[in-house]
């Protein structure tokens, strides 16, 4: 449906009557029988400050502790865990590794502390990396598999 041309010129022009005739420091209130206005725009959300002090010091605690264990699980594991209970303790150890990795993430994201976010990540990819060996030597992957169980 197509209705008479408008014209554009004329519409306009009443528009910039109207504006010219409002005043300087912008409308007015509304009084009590008028229409509310529409709300002013807000402006974007900025990000708040990253922390510091006594707040940055924990999260990078929580990182810190998970690097630790990583290194701990990763290159001092003191017990054969080839299969049985020592695998089983192993494998409680890496999923540790990866959930102190998340702590680590989660603390590092919400004190806006991008270094030791990145550095938690990596500890994530420890433990998942410790966690996926030791699964995939176990489910017929590798040619020659391991066992869970010792005989």
């Amino acid at each position: 449906m197509t209705g008479p041309p408008r014209d554009w010129d004329k519409e306009l022009a009443e528009i910039d009557k109207v504006i010219a005739k409002q005043p300087v420091g912008g409308p007015k209130p509304p009084s009590a029988g008028a229409p509310a206005a529409l709300p002013a725009p807000r402006s974007a959300p900025s990000a708040p400050p990253a922390v510091r002090g006594r707040a940055a010091l924990g999260g990078w605690v929580r990182v810190l502790l998970g690097v630790a264990v990583a290194a701990g699980v990763t290159l001092a594991w003191p017990y054969r865990h080839s299969c049985g209970l020592p695998l089983y303790g192993y494998l409680a150890a890496s999923a540790g590794v990866l959930l102190a990795g998340v702590w680590g993430a989660v603390a590092s994201w919400k004190r806006r502390l991008g270094l030791a976010h990145v550095v938690s990540l990596l500890v994530i990819l420890c433990g998942t990396g410790l966690l996926l060996k030791e699964l995939l030597e176990r489910t017929n992957y590798v040619r020659y598999p391991a066992t869970w169980s010792c005989q």
